[in-house]
């Protein structure tokens, strides 16, 4: 149930150019209202990457048959897509701060939806693979920039609203793409779950190129070169840390241990490039503002715990409460739909009572849902899983709007772009390592790595070691949010110091 968010209006015009130089520029605060269909621009911005995840899962088997290839390898269909987000999407938000938002959220609808048709077209596995990849690159730019447009498009006491509302598309994404893409492929083959994005595709983009007003009306100054230097370094790093966790099938190696070390290198050398360029791809000096960092680092430990579910939730369901397929199915849809339906009210409540109320409230929710999934005997059944996965869930969305309306109203608008890259990126590289860590977890603790054939008590005491552990990550990260100021958010004037 993995989410994801949004893209630009921002401060009222700037006056006059001399009026500008005296006079600091305006916040998102006095934004005027987006219009509704610009926030469906927005909306569909979100949605449509988490459907590209989700319902290509779906297909698997289907894909494994028609182009005579492993099970292993058709995974790379579904790894091509989130390694190119993972990789690209700080990038995606820096070029958006440079050449605007409006005009790359455009250019990435548009690749999105030509590598969808791409991908129904494919004659063969290894063009598939390259048009899931040039499609998980449009998906990036759509993620990261339509939550920064949306961040600036709303004033300020509505942050929390927005991102309520745009956490609920990524559930509802998340959440119907296994429904939808069964559907499709009952009805059309597997072309069809990629061939559905093409009219959605277009659909965005039409809106979007109608509604969203012209960058040079928010931000007239984009000057700014392109960190080539860091921008290679860090798309190389992050690509070898989501590897080190993929490759092997479960199983850490020489191979994942050589990908880690580069990773570890590779991270330390792009800090060094960017404490030394002249216009870094990210300013370091962000990091220094406990807001922007506790955001980032809360966000990572919220998706590792997220992951737990994901990954441990069918072999709980299937070996130690004994259902059948349908069931785990229509179980495992109820987390997902809980996050869609209190994503709004979520958003809503974060305006009401502050984003840093609010994030310790979802943290606190995170971690009772948690520990109640450990403790719940196996006699519960059903009740017993359903009741926690409903608290946690609720919580993460809750969690979700808050941390994000918090972090994007932080940071200067004119590095809104980066940090809405920044902090997708730290919910994707927590969605990776919770399936490594959470998993070995798991499989540690039950004692055997062959779970689906695991006796019922062992994978029940699996469960209850691995959310032991997601309700102490949950703690660790309320520690993070209680020790974040309030604070008012650096503004665009003040100096990029790294």
């Amino acid at each position: 149930m993995p989410t994801d968010t949004t893209a630009t209006n921002a401060a009222n015009a700037i006056a006059a150019k001399g009026a500008a130089k005296n006079s600091p520029p305006k916040t998102a605060s006095s934004a005027p209202p987006a219009s509704p269909l610009a926030f469906a621009a927005l909306a569909l911005g979100v949605l449509l990457p988490a459907l590209g995840t989700s319902s290509a899962n779906v297909a698997l088997p289907q894909l494994a048959t028609a182009f005579v290839v492993s099970f292993q390898a058709a995974q790379w269909i579904v790894l091509a897509y989130l390694l190119a987000i993972t990789t690209l999407v700080v990038v995606a938000g820096r070029l958006g701060d440079i050449v605007g938002r409006r005009r790359l959220l455009l250019a990435g609808t548009a690749v999105f939806t030509a590598a969808s048709a791409a991908c129904a077209a494919a004659p063969s596995f290894e063009l598939l693979i390259a048009a899931r990849a040039l499609q998980g690159a449009g998906a990036a730019v759509m993620m990261a920039l339509s939550m920064a447009a949306a961040s600036t498009a709303v004033p300020k006491e509505r942050t929390g609203a927005a991102m309520g509302w745009l956490g609920t598309m990524s559930a509802v994404g998340t959440a119907c793409g296994p429904t939808l893409g069964g559907a499709l492929i009952a009805a059309w083959d597997w072309p069809a779950i990629f061939a559905v994005n093409v009219p959605l595709g277009l659909i965005a983009l039409v809106l979007a190129w109608r509604t969203l007003p012209p960058d040079s009306s928010i931000e007239p100054l984009r000057a700014a070169r392109f960190d080539t230097a860091g921008a290679v370094l860090l798309t190389l790093t992050l690509a070898a840390y989501a590897l080190a966790l993929t490759v092997g099938r479960g199983r850490f190696g020489w191979t994942n241990g050589a990908l880690l070390a580069a990773a570890i290198g590779g991270l330390g050398l792009f800090l060094r490039v960017e404490a030394n360029a002249a216009v870094p791809l990210v300013r370091l000096a962000l990091f220094r503002d406990p807001r922007f960092a506790g955001g980032l680092a809360t966000s990572a430990l919220v998706a590792t715990i997220l992951m737990a579910t994901l990954v441990v939730g069918p072999f709980h369901l299937s070996r130690a409460l004994g259902l059948d397929i349908a069931t785990i199915g229509l179980v495992m849809s109820i987390g997902p739909a809980v996050a869609a339906l209190t994503g709004a009210p979520a958003g809503r409540l974060v305006d009401r009572i502050g984003a840093r109320r609010a994030t310790s409230l979802g943290l606190c929710g995170i971690g009772v849902g948690s520990f109640a999934l450990a403790l719940a005997p196996l006699g519960f059944g059903i009740p017993g899983y359903l009741g926690p996965i409903v608290v946690l869930t609720a919580s993460y969305a809750l969690f979700q709007a808050a941390n994000t309306a918090g972090v994007m109203t932080g940071v200067p608008l004119d590095s809104r772009g980066v940090a809405s890259g920044l902090l997708n990126l730290s919910r994707n590289l927590g969605l990776v390592t919770g399936t490594a860590a959470m998993g070995a977890v798991f499989a540690l603790a039950a004692g055997t790595a062959e779970i689906a054939t695991a006796a019922p008590a062992a994978v029940g005491g699996g469960t209850r070691a691995t959310f032991v552990v997601a309700g102490l990550l949950a703690l660790f990260g309320l520690a993070i949010a209680l020790r974040r100021p309030d604070g008012r958010a650096m503004q665009p004037e003040e100096p990029a110091q790294r």
